[in-house]
């Protein structure tokens, strides 16, 4: 059994080992060390090694390049600071590490709305966009698994009788919308006795709401609190109207459709498990959404 002194000199920090001992144990230090910088490395920058075939990235990427659009209206997924032609934010850091998983240049195209991104599409002009999932663009548009969730909400006067969200669906009011929009299409579907009245897009709902258009303004939550701090007499009802869960678009009707959505939802599931989305999130400061489960 050791002795109270045996303890003391055995814990004292190399006291009369040999200088090889001690290397060794810097070395172990340095190799533990490494493994954990190497792991937390790995989280935000996931290796997936999924190459495509060249029939496949024919279908996918036609011109030779993948047309992303790009929806800045929609500050969670994508910006543009003045005075610059690229954008940033989550969609596109997801863009990029496609485009590199695929070996295929990208050529980014800029949309003030995701209604404008889907008609796009329609149009053959892009190969991939970034927009909610909903049942009335599913006729033509093949989804992932949704990567962020974020939230519809109300905004109102402040002076305004409404306080809970089961409150705006009454005869007479009037919520406006940005045309084409995730919410736009929920509540095309869910409003009953209230109207809706559609503007060009969702970064102008606000202002035109402030400037006498309806009785209520829906849409992102985040986007109504940036717009909400330009106005002095406005205030957002609690909570939300839904959720909403962004994923990555695909032309349904393209050749190997369901090959390129397959291929497309392996990347974003391990873009999801790896860290790589929510790390995204974090450096773009996007609060008030979460990484989709």
């Amino acid at each position: 059994m050791m002795t109270r002194l045996d303890k003391m000199n055995f814990f004292k920090p190399l006291i009369g080992r040999s200088a090889w001992r001690q290397q060794a144990l810097r070395f172990f230090a340095f190799c533990v060390m490494g493994f954990f910088y190497t792991s937390a490395i790995s989280q935000t920058n996931p290796s997936i090694n999924m190459p495509l075939s060249p029939s496949l990235l024919q279908a996918f990427a036609p011109t030779g390049k993948l047309r992303v659009g790009i929806n800045l209206g929609n500050p969670v997924l994508a910006s543009q600071d003045a005075g610059s032609t690229l954008p940033k934010g989550v969609s596109v850091d997801i863009a990029n590490a496609i485009g590199k998983q695929a070996g295929v240049a990208l050529d980014f195209q800029l949309f003030n709305s995701a209604g404008a991104t889907v008609e796009a599409m329609k149009n053959g002009r892009l190969d991939l966009i970034f927009v909610a999932i909903d049942p009335v663009r599913g006729a033509d548009i093949s989804y992932t698994p949704p990567y962020i969730q974020i939230e519809g909400a109300y905004l109102v006067k402040s002076n305004s009788p409404f306080q809970k969200n089961d409150e705006v669906d009454q005869v007479g009011n009037e919520i406006v919308v940005g045309k084409g929009s995730a919410y736009d299409l929920f509540l095309t579907r869910e409003i009953k006795q209230a109207s809706l009245i559609r503007v060009a897009s969702s970064p102008i709902v606000v202002e035109e709401f402030m400037s006498g258009k309806g009785n209520i303004a829906a849409g992102v939550k985040q986007q109504l609190e940036v717009d909400a701090k330009r106005y002095t007499n406005v205030r957002l009802l609690p909570g939300r109207f839904m959720v909403i869960n962004q994923a990555i678009g695909t032309p349904k009707e393209r050749a190997n459709s369901a090959e390129i959505a397959g291929y497309l939802s392996a990347i974003i599931t391990n873009l999801k498990s790896s860290g790589f989305i929510a790390e995204a999130m974090k450096r773009h400061q996007i609060e008030g959404a979460r990484v989709a489960e």
